[in-house]
C-alpha cells in the first residue's frame, strides 16, 4: 500500500458547518485561473524577491496557500487535459504537447471523455472560458465542443508575437467559432474579456464557472513597454532576460487584480470561489526561477512540476491559511465539482481538496501520483517518460532514454541524491506500480484521426 502524503498545517480553521456548496443552498460562482510557465520561485508571495504580485499575493493571503501542489505534467497540454477532465493526461489522450503541424503534436483529446465544463452546465452554471485552450485546433476538440457554453481566446500553443497573437502563420484567435484579429497585447486582451464576461453575469439568476488561462509569463518575453520600463526603473541591475519576464509577471498580476476588482464592483466576490495555479513550473531558459527546487519547465524534477497554487472563498475559506497537502491539477475538477453541488464524472482520477480548503478535517487518501510527458525531436523521439511518486519516495526518468533516478523527497528535498542502487527493493516496487499506470493508459489512443498514418 502507498504511504500517507498529506501534513496539514492549517493556521486557523473553519467550523465542520461552514462547508461546501450546497449546505449553504446557493451555488457559488467560480473563477479558475491558469498562468502559463509561472515557476514555484516567481512570485513574491512564494519568496521571489526580485518579483512584485501583490494581487495574487492578497488573493492566497485571503484564503488557503498550498505549498507542496503539483502541475499534472511539465509541460502544457497535459495539465490542461488533467485539470479539465480530472484524469490523468496520457487517460484522456494528452500525454504530450498538442502543436499546429502533426508530425510535432503528441495528443488528442478523447472525444469521449467529459469535461468539467459539461458537468457544471448540467448542475446549473453558466460556462465560460477566456484565454489559451491548448487542447485541440479543430472539431471535436474545440472549447464550444466541449463544454463552454461562450469562448473568447485563443486556440494555439505558444503565440509567436504577444501583439500579432499568430502561431506559425495561423490566426487562432476566437470568439467562440468566429475567427478574430484583436489589436492589443495578449494580456490585455484576455484581462478585459473575462472583466467583460463578469459584468455580463453581474445581474444574471444562474451562476457561472470562468476559467481564465493566460498566455504569460510563457515566452516570447515580449512585455509592454510600460512594465519593463517600471520594472528597469526598480532594479537597473537585473538581467534584460529577467527583467523582461519579470515584467510579464506583473502585468499578469495587474490583469488579476483587475478580474479580482470586478468581482468585487459586481457584487459577486463574497460568492465566488476563486483558485490560481500554473500549468508546469518555469522555463528556466526564459529566465525563470523555481525557487530552491531542481530543475525547470520540461523536467520531472520538483522545479518542473510544483506550482503555485491558492484558492480564496469568503466565510467559507479561512484567510491566512496553509496547507502541506499534496494536489494535483486533476484534483480541482472533483474539488470544484464539490463546491458546486455537481456529480464529478465516473472514473476521474483526482480527488476532492474541497475539505482541506476548509479545514474540516479527514485524511488525504493514499495514492501514487503518476506524471507524463511525451516529446519528439532527436531527445526523446515521441516516446513518454513519466515520474511517480509514492509517500516520500520519487521514481523519475527525463528523457525515455535514461536509467530511472529515485529520490527521497523528506531526506532530500533538492534530489540530489539517486538511491535507486542503495534501495533496490523501493526501486523494483514503484517501477512495477509505473508499469500498471503505463498498461491503464494504454487504452487511451493519443494520435487524432489521419495521423501517423492512421
Amino acid at each position: 500500500m502507498t504511504n500517507r502524503i498529506s501534513r496539514r498545517t492549517f493556521a486557523g480553521g473553519l467550523a465542520a458547518g461552514a462547508a461546501g456548496a450546497a449546505a449553504g443552498g446557493t451555488k457559488p460562482n467560480i473563477v479558475l485561473i491558469l498562468a502559463d510557465d509561472l515557476g514555484y520561485g516567481d512570485l513574491s508571495s512564494w519568496g521571489a524577491p526580485d518579483v512584485r504580485t501583490p494581487n495574487i499575493d492578497a488573493l492566497a493571503a485571503s484564503g488557503v496557500r498550498f505549498d507542496r501542489f503539483y502541475a499534472n505534467s511539465p509541460v502544457c497540454s497535459p495539465t490542461r487535459a488533467a485539470l479539465l477532465t480530472g484524469r490523468y493526461p496520457d487517460c484522456a489522450g494528452v500525454p504530450g504537447v498538442i502543436r499546429t503541424r502533426p508530425a510535432n503534436s503528441w495528443g488528442y483529446l478523447d472525444p469521449a471523455v467529459e469535461l468539467l465544463p459539461r458537468r457544471l452546465s448540467a448542475a446549473g452554471y453558466d460556462t465560460a472560458m477566456v484565454g489559451k485552450w491548448h487542447l485541440g485546433l479543430e472539431r471535436p476538440s474545440l472549447p464550444n465542443e466541449r463544454g463552454f457554453g461562450y469562448f473568447h481566446g485563443f486556440l494555439g500553443d505558444m503565440m509567436d508575437d504577444y501583439l500579432t497573437h499568430r502561431r506559425e502563420g495561423h490566426n487562432y484567435m476566437r470568439l467562440n467559432r468566429e475567427e478574430l484579429d484583436p489589436r492589443g497585447h495578449a494580456t490585455d486582451l484576455f484581462t478585459d474579456w473575462a472583466v467583460d464576461y463578469l459584468r455580463q453575469r453581474k445581474s444574471a439568476a444562474k451562476p457561472f464557472f470562468l476559467y481564465l488561462a493566460f498566455n504569460a509569463p510563457h515566452a516570447p518575453l515580449q512585455p509592454k513597454a510600460e512594465w519593463l520600463e517600471r520594472v528597469r526603473k526598480r532594479a537597473p541591475e537585473m538581467s534584460e532576460k529577467r527583467a523582461k519576464l519579470t515584467a510579464l509577471i506583473e502585468h499578469m498580476d495587474a490583469g488579476v487584480g483587475q478580474v479580482l476588482e470586478a468581482l468585487r464592483a459586481n457584487g459577486q466576490r463574497e460568492n465566488t470561489l476563486v483558485l490560481f495555479t500554473s500549468d508546469n513550473g518555469g522555463d528556466l531558459n526564459a529566465g525563470a526561477s523555481c525557487g530552491a527546487l531542481h530543475g525547470g519547465k520540461g523536467q520531472m524534477f520538483e522545479g518542473g512540476i510544483r506550482v503555485p497554487m491558492c484558492t480564496a472563498w469568503p466565510g467559507r475559506i479561512q484567510a491566512g491559511s496553509k496547507s502541506e497537502r499534496v494536489g494535483l491539477s486533476m484534483d480541482l475538477f472533483p474539488t470544484v465539482c464539490e463546491a458546486a453541488g455537481a456529480r464529478p464524472a465516473a472514473g476521474i482520477d483526482g480527488v476532492s481538496l474541497l475539505s482541506e480548503l476548509q479545514g474540516r478535517g479527514g485524511a488525504a487518501p493514499e495514492r501514487d501520483l503518476v506524471w507524463v510527458r511525451r516529446e519528439g525531436g532527436a531527445a526523446y523521439q515521441g516516446r513518454e517518460f513519466y515520474a511517480l511518486r509514492r509517500g516520500d519516495w520519487k521514481l523519475l526518468q527525463n528523457t525515455p532514454f535514461e536509467r530511472y533516478q529515485l529520490y527521497n523527497l523528506k531526506d532530500d528535498p533538492g534530489e540530489t541524491r539517486d538511491l535507486a542502487a542503495a534501495e533496490p527493493k523501493v526501486y523494483r516496487e514503484l517501477c512495477a506500480a509505473l508499469m500498471l499506470h503505463v498498461q491503464r493508459a494504454g487504452a487511451t489512443p493519443w494520435q487524432g484521426p489521419g495521423v501517423g498514418g492512421r
